[in-house]
């Protein structure tokens, strides 16, 4: 039997931060949104960024909060980019969907020892269950990260071998299919298939079989220092912190890009680039009322009745949300670069959205 997690729940949170910290005990209380905009909602939070959300084709806020960077003063820009963390797993997601599009992979629910004969209990472990996070692996994020402060280099096949290791040393957390836990390790794995199976490089297929297609041209790999001219400043309490080994999150959170862009995904996702077909397969349903589930590479959350799908990512001074509610024909792109350690902002927004908003 798996799991649901109760919306706003601080775990909930937890469970989808990328490469921060979880051991903070903060408050993470949300704040009651009132019936106001939401441009006074996020002004009243102190969200830095850029916020694009849409409904029935009516923007209720397209703008940017804060600075860019503090030390220009420069103003955000809709064309400029930002680490988007894990909203990286939405387009792993999609690259997987398009290989049994192409008759590369023949259905979800292959298992990974098809694909690597030694990988540890890799005929338990399918590719759907990797998807949505129900396969068991342990997480590789700490220890890569502890590594690499030591020194060591790493790319996404030496990562690849220490989760294969833990595996090996102690098993996988629970049985595949018995529960579901948010795991980056998932996502590097699959971006590694995509490699091994298309006969690209995982960032290759992504822009060929993505972002030209969609005319997404400033989304790419992001690099360890960012470039100022062209990205915004990352900030963590004030302070600069946009550098970042961008090897170890490899397919789970290792994007670039720019608010105008994740719209056009987004709204790519809302319409058509998905067959009603693989809908059906990629966004869980029958959620309850005031809970969250994970489907392949998105999220969703039933408030009610009304339903949005979703993905957030957290990465060294950033955090990220993109998501629609069909119901409105809603868009909504949330691009920070001021992180967020306790989720409290997007859970602010989020709660916002769904009760306030399109309510």
């Amino acid at each position: 039997m798996t799991t649901l997690h109760k919306f706003f729940l601080p775990f909930l949170v937890i469970t989808v931060l990328l490469f921060t910290s979880c051991s903070k005990e903060d408050d993470t209380t949300l704040h009651n949104p009132n019936d106001t905009t939401l441009e006074n909602v996020l002004t009243g939070i102190g969200f830095q960024g850029y916020a694009i959300v849409t409904k029935n084709g009516k923007d209720l806020v397209r703008q940017g909060f804060g600075w860019a960077n503090q030390d220009t003063e420069s103003p955000q820009g809709d064309n400029l980019g930002y680490r988007i963390g894990s909203v990286t797993k939405t387009l792993t997601a999609a690259a997987v969907v398009q290989l049994k599009r192409d008759g590369l992979i023949q259905s979800f629910d292959q298992t990974l020892d098809e694909f690597d004969t030694e990988f540890p209990n890799g005929d338990q472990i399918t590719i759907a269950q990797l998807l949505s996070h129900q396969s068991g692996i342990p997480e590789y994020q700490l220890l890569a990260e502890g590594a690499y402060e030591q020194g060591e280099t790493l790319d996404e096949g030496t990562i690849y071998d220490l989760i294969k290791e833990l595996i090996l040393e102690n098993g996988l957390d629970f049985t595949p299919g018995s529960n579901k836990e948010y795991c980056n390790s998932n996502y590097l794995i699959a971006a590694l298939l995509v490699e091994q199976v298309s006969g690209m490089p995982y960032h290759e297929y992504v822009q060929q079989k993505i972002f030209n297609p969609l005319g997404m041209s400033e989304s790419y790999k992001g690099t360890d220092e960012i470039d100022s001219d062209t990205h915004v400043q990352g900030y963590l309490n004030g302070s600069p912190n946009s550098s970042y080994p961008m090897d170890i999150p490899f397919g789970a959170g290792d994007f670039s890009s720019t608010p105008s862009d994740m719209e056009t995904w987004t709204n790519a996702v809302k319409t058509d680039w998905f067959t009603e077909a693989e809908r059906t397969e990629i966004f869980a349903k029958d959620v309850p009322s005031g809970y969250v589930d994970f489907g392949l590479g998105w999220f969703t959350t039933q408030e009610g009745s009304t339903t949005m799908y979703w993905h957030g990512g957290d990465i060294n001074g950033y955090w990220s949300m993109i998501g629609f509610i069909p119901e409105y024909d809603a868009t909504i792109v949330l691009l920070s670069n001021q992180q967020d350690d306790t989720g409290t902002q997007r859970n602010t927004i989020i709660e916002h959205l769904l009760t306030t908003a399109f309510n």
